[in-house]
This record gives structure tokens, sequence and C-alpha cells, in this order.
């Protein structure tokens, strides 16, 4: 009985700091809302806005050289011949290998 009586004079005591303690615990761990949910959140939407920007880069890009490829037949013929080998009855092909 004793030691019941000393718990309770200690919670008499300090009441207002467990009370201030388990509301930490609850905000910071339990709470569907919780801090650590909150920073995994917030680090979820710094890598999803990221791909977003390297996405739009992407876009204006291709936006670009589609623009390009139907204003300039010159870079219809580039493409033709870098991408996919196409030559004229007279030339030759050389074709270097970059990663030796």
């Amino acid at each position: 009985m004793g030691k019941l009586i000393t718990i309770w004079e200690f919670i008499g005591r300090h009441k207002y700091w467990i009370t201030v303690l388990a509301f930490g615990v609850i905000i910071g761990f339990l709470d569907e809302n919780s801090m650590i949910r909150r920073i995994g959140y917030a680090r979820e939407i710094s890598r999803l806005q990221g791909e977003i920007d390297k996405y739009r880069a992407e876009y204006e890009e291709n936006t670009e050289r589609l623009n390009e490829l139907s204003t300039n037949p010159e870079a219809i013929e580039q493409i033709a011949r870098e991408k996919y080998l196409m030559k004229k009855p007279n030339e030759d092909i050389y074709v270097f290998d970059e990663n030796e």
C-alpha cells in the first residue's frame, strides 16, 4: 500500500509534466497525423515534385523538338541519319562506339 501512495504522490506533484509528456507522445508518434508521418509525407512530396519537374523539362524539350521537325525538313534528315542510320546512295556510314 505504501508504494501505491508514493506513486500517487509522484503523479500529484508532476501531473502537468506527465500530461505534457503524454500529449507529446500522442502527437509525435501515435496520432494519425503524427510528426513522423508528416515528415515522411513531406519527403514523398519533395521526391514527387522532383519527378514532376523532370517530366516537365522532358515535355518541353520534346515539344520543342516536335515543333522543329514540323517546320524544318533538315531536322528530319538529321534524325533519319543519326538515329536510323539512313544514307544517300553515294555515301558511306561510319558508326563509332562511344563505350570503348
